[in-house]
């Protein structure tokens, strides 16, 4: 099976949004991650979406699941205190359904909705090849590395730097066994999924998008994403 983890734990203080967290945000008269959520529900190689939201707004993400049809939303659990465990808290989910065995698990922030299907696809082909896949953009300007005193300490070729952006996929078995030790070992802020593999000796594949798979996270994005979303629309009319 090939499982959507869509994370959304957040309270998006960095968004200033007014009474709701910035997943749950309206853009065209859906919540921000209705729309994300729709890349998956609509994808033919997705067979499962679990999602990890504030325990508090669970009850009206069921009533999204209700109202946008999102029947392949199997269960929604509570995020936890750190992105890392709301993306445990997913997997562990998706594992108790499915079992591990042969299944892929693809992580993806649920304020990231410009996802398409070839990302989608390119990510389980990845998984089933190298064991791995982390969706990256290539760098549009210099990366640099600083030190503790704002010094430039290197400068990174462009040719070989990337944002890492998502889904990041694995096999569902052994993401799962990394994260309960990182837990173990007292672990449980790691930024993100291909962090965490990395420190647990896992090569990690990269499989390349463009730069408009933003991560929706100040009003800036919020902005952009809605940009972006009409210009495709308005390409239905060319």
């Amino acid at each position: 099976m090939n499982i959507a983890v869509i994370f959304a734990g957040g309270s998006g203080k960095r968004m200033h949004s007014k009474d709701r967290p910035k997943q749950f945000l309206m853009i065209h008269g859906k919540p921000i991650i209705v729309h994300t959520i729709e890349r998956f529900q609509y994808h033919e190689e997705i067979d499962a979406v679990i999602v990890a939201c504030l325990k508090e707004w669970i009850p009206y993400m069921e009533e999204m699941r209700y109202r946008y049809r999102l029947d392949k939303i199997s269960k929604i659990v509570p995020g936890g205190d750190t992105g890392q465990l709301s993306i445990y808290n997913g997997v562990k989910a998706a594992a108790e359904l499915y079992g591990t065995d042969g299944n892929i698990a693809l992580i993806h922030d649920g304020v990231r909705p410009l996802i398409n299907d070839q990302i989608i696809s390119e990510n389980i082909a990845a998984v089933k090849k190298y064991g791995s896949a982390i969706t990256c953009a290539p760098s549009q300007e210099t990366f640099v590395l600083i030190d503790d005193e704002d010094n430039i300490s290197e400068v990174e070729s462009r040719k070989h730097s990337r944002l890492a952006k998502a889904p990041e996929s694995f096999w569902l078995g052994e993401l799962l066994e990394a994260e309960e030790q990182a837990i173990r070992d007292g672990c449980t802020e790691m930024i993100d999924s291909c962090t965490l593999m990395r420190a647990y000796g896992k090569k990690m594949h990269v499989v390349e998008c463009s730069f408009e798979n933003i991560k929706i996270t100040t009003p800036d994005d919020f902005y952009m994403f809605r940009a972006l979303y009409d210009a495709r629309e308005n390409q239905q009319l060319i």
